[in-house]
């Protein structure tokens, strides 16, 4: 069996973390001062908490993507990647707001981190099944 796949997959896993915690903060750091202000609309806070799961799934899909840049690595669209992501970070978000939007945080990064380990397997699993098989 050779590990070199998974190996790859997982560092692509923990990259993919590492960058959408960073996209994250770096949306909080934007969305905490704006939402605490009061002079600013309902729709303006309204639309602030729908690109939280837009920006992490960027980041989710970045570390993917510059991790695929390096040679010898496969090569994938970033639209590819990204749907993936956002499907993860939206159905997480969007599982976690009704107890309140603060926490759609660990909705985004638990399924966010799921949709990209899966998009792995898959694409693990296929490239398995085009190898040609000795008899």
């Amino acid at each position: 069996m050779n590990i070199r796949p998974l190996f790859g997959a997982f560092i692509r896993v923990v990259l993919s973390v590492i960058f959408s915690g960073i996209f994250y903060i770096s949306w909080m750091a934007v969305a905490i001062p704006v939402l605490k202000s009061q002079s600013v609309s309902i729709v303006l806070k309204g639309i602030i908490w729908i690109v939280a799961p837009i920006v992490t799934a960027l980041g989710f899909a970045v570390g993917v993507f510059l991790f695929e840049r390096l040679p010898g690595t496969r090569k994938s669209r970033f639209l590819d990647i990204y749907k993936w992501s956002f499907a993860g970070c939206a159905i997480g978000a969007g599982s976690v707001v009704w107890f309140g939007p603060m926490l759609i945080v660990f909705g985004m990064f638990v399924l966010g981190t799921a949709a990209i380990t899966i998009r792995e397997c898959l694409i693990i699993r296929k490239a398995g099944k085009d190898v040609p098989r000795r008899s």
